[in-house]
């Protein structure tokens, strides 16, 4: 068991890509904190960790919200003592050209982003600095390394974490905390789906055309990423033994990114 006896801390956790590695980071022994700003999504996940034999807690988290980032990370180490692993997982979407485009929109996806993740990134180093280390992990996007039309404030927030990723590769590596970021390509998400009919719309387009010639067109095969495969690399991150893999994006795209 690859986790095991290490606790982490997952924001967005209650669904999709970040339930899917709080489950897999369980079952490699890992003692799981499920963030997540719907607390019944979140409960709904520990709760199903729990029943498979894992050990699990849910919390209501608005990244954004700077008490609720710390108290989410005080009730973690009341419980369990401080954090080994904390994944900033947190996000959101918006589809919209930028001449077009709400201040009120781009800020609130850099918020959910980039902002939260720093909140998240220093109530997580304050309790590996105070313990023996760990990884921070963030989870960015192939847009964190290349641009796509009508999703400019996604863009820009994903560039900026692994900006953010890199400083505290940097910073960490005397306290022994380590530093990555998971860049997925399309995986089939509500965020993901929520925005085929968006894009068939702003773009006039059918959604089989934003799937097919849009999303997919860039791999290697025409196949989405899938959640497991994105828990898989985010296992092996947090396991990793050593400071020789920090500061690196790690793309897992179908070949859509190749660097």
């Amino acid at each position: 068991m690859r986790l095991k006896n290490r606790t982490a801390l997952i924001t967005g956790a209650g669904r999709g890509i970040g339930r899917a590695i709080a489950e897999h980071y369980a079952r490699e022994g890992a003692r799981v904190a499920i963030a997540d700003l719907d607390l019944q999504t979140a409960t709904e996940a520990a709760d199903a960790i729990r029943t498979a034999g894992g050990e699990a807690m849910a919390l209501a988290m608005d990244v954004t919200d700077e008490q609720a980032v710390d108290d989410g990370f005080k009730a973690v180490a009341d419980k369990w003592g401080g954090v080994d692993i904390a994944l900033a997982n947190a996000g959101i979407q918006h589809i919209d050209p930028i001449h077009k485009l709400a201040y009120a929109d781009w800020q609130k996806v850099i918020d959910v982003h980039l902002h939260g993740a720093f909140l998240v990134t220093r109530a997580a180093l304050q309790q590996m600095y105070a313990g023996k280390g760990g990884a921070m992990l963030y989870m960015g996007s192939v847009h964190s390394v290349e641009a796509s039309p009508l999703k400019s404030p996604y863009v820009a927030a994903k560039h900026g974490l692994l900006g953010l990723c890199r400083a505290v590769a940097k910073e960490g590596a005397e306290h022994k905390v380590r530093s990555n970021i998971i860049c997925p390509g399309f995986v089939r998400t509500p965020l993901v789906e929520k925005q085929i009919p968006e894009q068939a719309k702003e773009l006039g387009i059918s959604e089989e055309e934003v799937i097919r010639n849009v999303m997919l067109k860039n791999t290697v095969d025409g196949e989405f990423t899938t959640v497991e495969d994105v828990a898989e690399l985010a296992v092996h991150l947090a396991a990793f033994p050593s400071s020789a893999l920090t500061g690196q994006s790690i793309v897992v795209s179908h070949g859509w990114h190749m660097q």
